[in-house]
């Protein structure tokens, strides 16, 4: 099939009419000064016990959507692990959340509306998470920036998500540049998020108030977030598209993703090496990983890809590295690990894969450019980023094969680009 046929040239004409690019103002929408977290409640927000669990467990329950957010000891820990499990629950009509002092008029309905309670799940505790996996299993989860989150919910509570409104998919989709969370929050609400537990360990018991509010901020604004983007969506019509594309993400999560043993140490830069230079990087590859195995730490906190790369090469060309931070008993291990590699029988060194792949004929090419047109088009039309609507990558690939339009572009990511089977 030619890159013509079952392609229109717009895919719909009058929709491109009332999608104009706009300018974005700020929401007079303003977060209630009842939602701002104070130090001193900061413990009773913190749920370690079966008990506290089940009161949040009735809260879910009567909430159709239900904001997350997490954090993860990647930084910290050899196999990262679920530390903390941010959670906001709209508050049931007319019920107030005594324990978060709110200052609300009895008369104000749609004040009440927008109260909501935000809780940390502290999944290092003794808890039985089942029943929290159970309920949320029904409910709408909204997220920023939902693909980690959804892989550390699965891996921390077994947990895979149904349907999920994804706030940073809902910004792009209104041509919104700068769609970190930050940015967001600061953009709709005029609100400044606090910095400085990025890279915090999250597996630190007891939890410090600075790092319960950095955790708090991440999901507190969530829900009029995705209220808010929802509204705009609504009005240029394109909340379809957020629904394709967050259940793209749900599907891509629930998807184990599996690497061939021998891909693990092609680190950066690996693919420059060859022969024995390889067989080496293979090696202390391996030895870090026990490393970093035995000490509970990250491989990077052992030796950085960049110097594991210069050490393979420095032991390949007859020197022999040396790092002041190692113990005596890593070093020796390290070399150890080098000169076997270095020793090793030529018929043990890997073999850099083959890449298969053909030159591209004219017509593949004239498909290519003819995909681009449509989509620098479509994005100047519409205010999106080109690469949101399908990045080059993709655009090669369906020229070479239209039938990986399907799995790779959503719905309304082929209709702009004109692709209609």
């Amino acid at each position: 099939m030619g890159c013509g046929e079952g392609m229109t040239r717009s895919p719909n004409d009058q929709m491109a009419k009332q999608l104009l690019k706009r300018t974005h103002h700020r929401s007079d929408f303003v977060i209630p000064s009842s939602l701002d977290i104070r130090h001193s409640s900061l413990q009773s927000r913190l749920i370690a016990t079966d008990a506290q669990l089940t009161e949040l467990l009735k809260k879910i329950d009567v909430a159709d959507r239900v904001a997350i957010d997490t954090e993860a000891d990647s930084l910290h820990s050899y196999r990262e692990k679920l530390c903390l499990l941010q959670i906001s629950v709209p508050a049931a009509a007319g019920v107030v959340d005594a324990g978060r002092d709110l200052e609300t008029a009895s008369g104000n309905r749609d004040h009440r509306s927008r109260l909501q309670h935000d809780s940390i799940v502290d999944p290092l505790a003794d808890l039985d998470l089942e029943p929290l996996r159970q309920v949320l299993e029904t409910r709408e989860i909204v997220l920023h920036g939902a693909d980690y989150d959804l892989r550390m919910l699965r891996r921390g509570l077994n947990f895979i998500a149904h349907q999920i409104c994804d706030t940073m998919i809902a910004a792009r989709l209104l041509g919104i540049r700068e769609f970190s969370l930050a940015a967001l929050v600061k953009r709709h609400f005029g609100l400044e998020l606090p910095k400085g537990s990025q890279k915090a360990n999250w597996a630190k018991r007891p939890l410090p108030a600075r790092m319960a509010e950095y955790a708090i901020n991440d999901v507190r604004y969530l829900l009029p977030l995705a209220e808010k983007l929802e509204a705009e969506l609504d009005r240029y019509q394109r909340r379809d598209w957020l629904r394709q594309s967050c259940q793209r993400v749900v599907e891509q999560a629930a998807v184990t993703r599996v690497r061939k043993q021998d891909e693990f140490w092609r680190i950066r830069g690996s693919g420059l090496l060859r022969g024995r230079a390889a067989a080496v990087l293979r090696a202390l590859w391996q030895w870090r990983e026990r490393e970093a195995e035995m000490a509970d730490r990250p491989p990077f906190h052992i030796l950085q890809n960049e110097k594991l790369l210069s050490a393979a090469v420095g032991f390949a060309s007859g020197s022999v590295p040396d790092y002041k931070h190692f113990s005596s008993r890593r070093r020796q291990a390290f070399r150890e690990a080098a000169r076997i590699a270095l020793t090793a029988p030529e018929s043990d060194w890997p073999v850099l894969p083959r890449r298969f792949g053909t030159r591209p004929t004219a017509e593949m090419v004239r498909c290519m450019e003819e995909l681009r047109q449509r989509r620098d088009d479509a994005a100047e039309e519409l205010g999106l980023e080109p690469s949101f609507i399908a990045p080059r990558g993709t655009l090669e690939a369906i020229a070479t094969d239209h039938t990986r339009a399907a799995p790779l572009l959503v719905p309304w990511q082929r209709e702009l680009l004109g692709i209609t089977t």
